[in-house]
């Protein structure tokens, strides 16, 4: 069995996961929102990724990633705001 090493959704995955990063350090916007969207984006790159190895690796992966950064994001903003 051989894998291909760069398929379409892997390069993607790439580009997306990059992007998605660097846009969730530097907002444009300095709000809560916007950052927690931003946050996102990196988690869709990362599900591309890992449907290039396995489907139920991908699935697992992005529940993951996105349950626990919107988790410690939102104690962030708790914190922040003195809640």
């Amino acid at each position: 069995m051989t894998v291909e090493l760069y398929t379409p959704e892997f390069v993607v995955g790439l580009i997306v996961l990059f992007i998605g990063t660097i846009a969730a350090a530097f907002p444009r916007p300095k709000n809560y929102l916007t950052q927690l969207i931003n946050l996102e984006i990196p988690g869709w790159g990362l599900l591309l990724v890992m449907l290039h190895y396995n489907e139920a690796l991908a699935l697992f992966t992005f529940a993951a990633v996105s349950v626990l950064s919107t988790y410690i994001f939102v104690r962030v903003m708790q914190k922040k705001e003195g809640i």
